[in-house]
């Protein structure tokens, strides 16, 4: 029994960290006096304390008590016994790597699909997906592999960005990058905006959030998923 939440993101602009998610969080960790957080994706740099640090002043304003993960010396019984999980976004090549040479994928895998609460954001939702290839993220650090949790059957490309037609830059598009991976990988791929989340249930993965999402498939046109619809009857 899954019980998850996939974030594009943990901040909109303009507000503060996590605000816009509180009240789902709250839903997710209802039955949670304390969760452990993986800090390991480390955005922009900073320590595993700070990360952690910022996530426990934020969730105690729900009543919601922060380990971090790498406050545990066996981490694998630490998610084990977890009565939540959290893992934050950063750089998703930094955490796939900590997270396979720590031997920790599979556990986490385990037991989100036993119905441990699992909030990822971000990076912590990349990795929900079957693999991480479809990150925006530098490959800062070569990871034994690109294997995921598998949390949903595709793909997931957080922070999704439509073609901006008034801009000048020449670059690659997201939906050119996905196009591009589409040459050789199968899988479906979500566009997740941001302000928007999956929420999943058993079986069921629903949008949530104002914005729609845009879903790649091989061979087919894009297209566009409105809010509140069930990924799991179209995918």
């Amino acid at each position: 029994m899954k019980n998850a939440i996939l974030a594009s993101t943990s901040t909109l602009h303009g507000q503060n960290y996590l605000s816009y998610l509180l009240p789902e969080i709250a839903k997710l960790f209802k039955n949670c006096a304390e969760i452990v957080f993986i800090p390991f994706a480390r955005p922009g740099g900073i320590t595993h304390d700070e990360y952690t640090g910022s996530v426990k002043k934020v969730l105690k304003t729900i009543s919601i008590n922060v380990k971090g993960l790498h406050e545990f010396e066996n981490k694998e019984q630490a998610l084990r016994e977890a009565q939540g999980v959290f893992t934050g976004g950063g750089n998703t090549f930094l955490l796939v790597d900590k997270l396979h040479r720590n031997n920790l994928m599979m556990p986490l895998r385990e037991q989100i699909l036993e119905g441990t609460p699992y909030l990822g954001s971000s990076a912590g939702t990349n990795i929900g997906g079957l693999t991480m290839q479809t990150t925006n993220d530098m490959p800062i650090i070569y990871p034994p592999s690109f294997k995921t949790l598998g949390v949903v059957p595709f793909n997931i490309n957080p922070h999704y960005l439509d073609p901006d037609l008034n801009s000048k830059h020449k670059g690659e598009t997201r939906e050119t990058r996905i196009k591009e991976f589409h040459t050789l990988n199968t899988q479906p791929v979500i566009g997740l905006r941001e302000g928007s989340w999956l929420e999943i249930k058993d079986e069921n993965i629903i949008l949530r959030g104002t914005p729609s999402a845009r879903i790649f498939t091989v061979g087919k046109e894009p297209m566009e998923l409105v809010s509140n619809s069930n990924l799991s009857e179209i995918i």
